[in-house]
């Protein structure tokens, strides 16, 4: 069999395989995703953000035990950063865990981010498609974990955990105009620790200018991860939350969104390796050079090349 086939017929060798594949951006990988796409859209995406040491990865652990038990087949993405020796993810969260790899129904994928700062490896989106191909009904995507600028997440997932701890409490302040702005829920983890109940009463202050603009009561859920105690409460919330997008029309409008934004990135992309294999190192560099001696001007130059490649722009 092909190793489409053999995807097909539920085999996790060749979804590590595609994964890959997809990953490196093989020679026509889009035509692997092309191939699949009919069969998308069904799974759920979860996102869990937040600064480094918050406790994420327990989160995705316990969250994906509790789906799991319930029947559910359930993807994990575990974003890590980069190796400066391999370009592979660094950490590796299947390390962290372990108990997860021998769970029938979980798979478990760590990739790192290559470059992308948006907390996201840049073909996320691409893996989590054949995830949900393959027939996973969650796909938990945990990002890196590197602060304010973790937002590419929002846009990836339906419903977005960003998770603090008691120490955050110093932060929030400057956390408000970019991670608490993407939260459908606030996890307040390692709740047992000093300070709990304080960050609690600030997120409430903070929230409450969200709550007043819609009928999404933006909860914040305490927990203690490690003690699997507040998991039960956050996935009711997450539920909650998927009836309520659902019902309120807001799911389909935001994949349509996800879709104008996968065509925009789909059609950069395939024109940037347009433009590259046209210019080449020895024609960049001529046309440097005639720029630097004032022979020509970068925006004329620009424009002659979009227009040797039938890309004029209006």
């Amino acid at each position: 069999m092909s190793l489409l086939e053999r995807f097909y017929q539920k085999d996790e060798l060749a979804l590590s395989r595609l994964i890959s594949y997809v990953e490196n951006q093989a020679p026509d990988y889009y035509k692997i995703l092309s191939s699949i796409y009919s069969r998308t859209g069904k799974a759920y995406r979860i996102g869990i953000t937040g600064p480094p040491g918050a406790g994420k990865s327990t989160i995705v652990d316990k969250l994906s035990n509790y789906l799991a038990q319930n029947g559910d087949q359930v993807g994990i993405i575990a974003v890590d950063p980069s190796s400066p020796f391999t370009g592979g993810a660094l950490l590796g969260d299947r390390i962290r865990m372990q108990d997860l790899t021998t769970r029938k129904g979980i798979f478990i994928r760590s990739m790192a981010t290559r470059g992308s700062l948006g907390g996201l490896a840049f073909t996320t989106k691409e893996v989590s498609l054949l995830l949900d191909a393959f027939g996973k009904n969650y796909i938990l995507i945990e990002t890196v974990g590197v602060g304010q600028v973790e937002l590419d997440i929002a846009d990836t997932c339906d419903t977005t955990l960003v998770v603090l701890v008691p120490e955050s409490g110093d932060s929030i302040q400057g956390m408000k105009a970019g991670l608490m702005e993407i939260a459908d829920i606030l996890v307040v983890n390692k709740a047992d620790r000093e300070g709990a109940k304080r960050i609690v009463s600030e997120l409430d202050m903070i929230l409450d200018v969200r709550r007043k603009k819609g009928e999404w009561c933006y909860p914040i859920v305490s927990t203690e991860a490690i003690n699997n105690k507040g998991i039960d409460e956050l996935l009711k919330r997450i539920l909650e939350h998927r009836k309520y997008i659902t019902e309120k029309g807001l799911l389909e409008k935001h994949r349509k969104e996800q879709i104008k934004s996968e065509l925009k990135k789909i059609v950069e992309v395939r024109i940037k390796e347009l433009i590259e294999k046209y210019l080449g190192d020895t024609n960049i560099e001529k046309i440097a050079e005639k720029v630097y001696s004032g022979q020509e001007d970068p925006y004329s130059a620009g424009e002659r090349i979009l227009e040797k490649l039938n890309l004029k722009l209006e």
